[in-house]
């Protein structure tokens, strides 16, 4: 069975070839700067080869036609024609509350996603470009959308509602949705594996942090809390997202600069965050370098910010479980970087957290548990694998399987 696994972004559209017969990437990529000038896609090879492709990419259509082409192309390809690819699946940020599980796209679905873009305006109408796509060029494969809040629909109501008026909640759906579902599902699972815990008996704390953060609580394989809310704007602080903040600030903000709300939602989504408070960058990166090299008071201030938000969330989510067996990083930040790792860690020993600094150095890219021999807390990397999750769930759902648990899958 191959499974192409779609992943459309704003101006982007990552790709993975996944042949689950025997466990192999065939071909993985990305389509950048769509509609922009220097649009290109940069493809690689199972061998490892990259390929850059350069060319006029004015809409997501034609982004996906040059993946097809080149997945197909006798030179650089890896299937002879498209009829090999047995269905796609679609990462999908929002399914409200009527998906808590992947689904197969029909037009009835499509009506229902259109519908929850006002949910997620950064992200679904992108996603839904990518399935336009793929069902204008390949009519006839079964496609899958593979939710991004759908691990998170196990949340208990009390952990779930606003102290909103009941009746908005009744009317709008307004309530914490969470995100990075897929992530949270597989590094969770992945972890206890690993680690050898019972995942039906486990307390798991899961931290995505990339440009888009999230901690989630996963208790018994299940999230019961995630710092997401109702849209990815709540929680952590982002690359240019706020995270957390006084509503009543953001009602004095918008009386003082005279902003309604399509500006304030672009000024709390788009140009807070990290690159709100250093005034630098929203790459993590280039803020560590700022406040290494140069020490920015701003970069480090972010910085440490950063860190004391995560730590918040991880002994509230302590708590709310009653405990915690594992602590799990993944993600762009998570995985590459030594200090924040490290500055998560410091002075959560009372948790039972215990970091060993020597193993922490020494991660690069793979399963690895950083945690002092003797912790009573398990600490591992985790790096994440969406795309082998949504290309799984697409394979159960177009061959009408029964699901696989989770520790058949990681």
């Amino acid at each position: 069975m191959k499974i192409l696994v779609i992943n459309c972004g704003s101006s982007s559209i990552k790709y993975q070839l996944i042949s689950l017969d025997d466990n192999k990437v065939l071909a993985k990529g990305i389509v950048e700067k769509i509609g922009m000038k220097g649009s290109s896609l940069k493809h690689e090879k199972e061998s490892g080869e990259k390929v850059l492709f350069k060319g006029e990419i004015l809409d997501h259509k034609i982004g996906i036609e040059y993946i097809l082409g080149v997945l197909s192309s006798e030179k650089h390809g890896c299937i002879k024609n498209l009829n090999e690819i047995n269905a796609v699946g679609h990462r999908v940020v929002h399914g409200g509350e009527q998906f808590s599980q992947s689904v197969l796209i029909t037009d009835e679905v499509i009506d229902v996603l259109e519908k929850f873009v006002e949910l997620a305006p950064l992200h679904n109408p992108p996603n839904l470009k990518g399935i336009y796509a793929l069902k204008a060029l390949v009519p006839g494969i079964p496609q899958v959308a593979v939710f991004d809040t759908a691990f998170h629909q196990t949340m208990p109501q009390h952990a779930f509602m606003y102290a909103i008026p009941y009746a908005l909640y009744k009317k709008y759906a307004i309530r914490r949705y969470g995100f990075h579902g897929t992530s949270h599902r597989y590094v969770s699972a992945r972890a206890c594996k690993l680690l050898n815990l019972d995942t039906k008996n486990s307390k798991v704390i899961t931290c995505h942090l990339g440009n888009g953060a999230s901690v989630c609580a996963v208790k018994n394989g299940e999230s019961v809390d995630t710092s997401m809310g109702f849209t990815p704007l709540e929680g952590l602080i982002m690359g240019t997202r706020s995270g957390d903040i006084d509503m009543g600030a953001v009602a004095y903000i918008m009386d003082k600069e005279k902003i309604g709300t399509k500006t304030a939602s672009t000024l709390f989504n788009r140009h807070s965050g990290l690159l709100g408070i250093t005034g630098i960058s929203s790459d993590f990166r280039e803020i560590r370098q700022a406040a290494d090299e140069r020490h920015d008071e701003r970069a480090l201030l972010a910085i440490k910010m950063f860190d004391y938000r995560i730590k918040k969330y991880i002994g509230a989510y302590a708590a709310a479980m009653g405990g915690i067996d594992a602590l799990v990083f993944t993600g762009g930040i998570a995985e590459n970087s030594v200090i924040t790792r490290s500055g998560i860690c410091k002075d959560l020993e009372f948790l039972g957290i215990e970091i060993d600094e020597n193993l922490n150095q020494t991660v690069r890219g793979q399963d690895q548990v950083i945690s002092k021999e003797g912790s009573k807390v398990k600490i591992i990397v985790v790096p994440t694998n969406e795309e082998l999750m949504i290309a799984i769930d697409t394979n159960n759902i177009v061959s009408q399987k029964k699901s696989e648990t989770i520790s058949e899958i990681v």
